[in-house]
């Protein structure tokens, strides 16, 4: 697994509590092709690479959040024990960079889990630090609750 370094200032990190376990939450992540059936900003997504375990590695994603509109591709490193996902930006049209990571911690007897997702985004047009943040901690928190109602209901 390669860990990628956060060495863009100010990443924002949030963490939810699941009723599902690991393995179900996991699956909902690694299920990239499902994402614009429960990920409202989502409207398409397009595995263009996938590893030897057949998982994700290369995506495109086409992003509707309003205001922010992008066309985007990710590169995701998925840890072997099943815990955690590191993703970086490959290209973009209004992002020049962003990292992001899921780490799920199972919580009694693995029929809970906190996710900790956190992300970094840096956008093509300048933007305020703050603002920045902001928009982050926004994106994280739609993102964690539409994981946990999709991760619990299925």
């Amino acid at each position: 697994m390669t860990s990628y370094p956060f060495d863009m200032p100010d990443e924002s990190t949030q963490s939810i509590v699941v009723d599902a376990p690991p393995e179900r939450i996991m699956a909902v992540i690694a299920d990239l092709e499902s994402y614009p059936e429960w990920a409202k900003a989502v409207r398409e997504t397009e595995v263009l690479e996938r590893d030897a375990d057949d998982r994700a590695v290369t995506v495109r994603f086409t992003l509707d959040a309003g205001p922010v509109q992008d066309v985007y591709t990710l590169k995701y490193d998925w840890a072997p024990d099943g815990l955690m996902v590191n993703w970086h930006l490959v290209q973009g049209q209004m992002q020049r960079a962003q990292r992001g990571t899921y780490q799920l911690r199972p919580l009694e007897q693995g029929e809970q889990t906190e996710v900790t997702y956190t992300l970094s985004v840096e956008l093509a047009l300048p933007m305020i630090g703050l603002l920045r943040r902001k928009a982050e901690k926004m994106i994280m928190d739609i993102a964690l609750k539409e994981l946990k109602r999709r991760s619990e209901t299925a």
